[in-house]
């Protein structure tokens, strides 16, 4: 079976996906992704005491302005009127875990929002406390679930 390409027109240039004739739907899409951080810098972000101020705030407005800005920094990505999104965030034994929810109704999917929130909310952590841990590691950004549209609902596996 042969796959289609969608973001390549019949002479195989680079294209954004017509939507226009697709449904409005509601649709969601859930990221997550961590940060490894030494055990002093951790401490210091759980605490509120790192140089920068409020670490995780600022993560957290990072994030979802990154969400609103993804059409703008990934080049085939429609810009869509999001409804929601939330970044939420769990400490680990050896760092923090990000998660971002996207939502709207609408003819595309917000997979796309929900990783670049994930990705700059972690990567706004790193610049927070860089002061504190150099050595940070940002990894298993991914896509946890997805709803909505013509494939329906999608789950990772765990």
């Amino acid at each position: 079976m042969s796959k289609i390409l969608t973001h390549l027109d019949e002479s195989g240039n680079a294209r954004m996906v017509d939507v226009g004739g697709k449904a409005e739907t509601a649709r969601k899409a859930v990221a997550s992704g961590r940060i490894a951080i030494s055990p002093d810098a951790l401490a210091a972000i759980r605490a509120g005491d790192a140089p920068k101020g409020d670490v995780l705030a600022a993560a957290r407005i990072a994030g979802i302005m990154a969400a609103k800005k993804t059409a703008e920094l990934i080049p085939l990505c429609h810009p869509l009127a999001l409804d929601t999104v939330t970044i939420d965030f769990d400490f680990e034994a050896d760092g923090i875990r990000a998660t971002a929810t996207a939502a709207l109704t609408g003819r595309t999917g917000v997979e796309m929002e929900a990783m670049t929130a994930t990705s700059i909310a972690l990567l706004t952590i790193y610049d927070m406390a860089k002061a504190l841990d150099k050595a940070m590691v940002i990894g298993e950004v991914r896509l946890i679930a997805k709803d909505g549209g013509k494939s329906g609902a999608w789950r990772a596996d765990a």
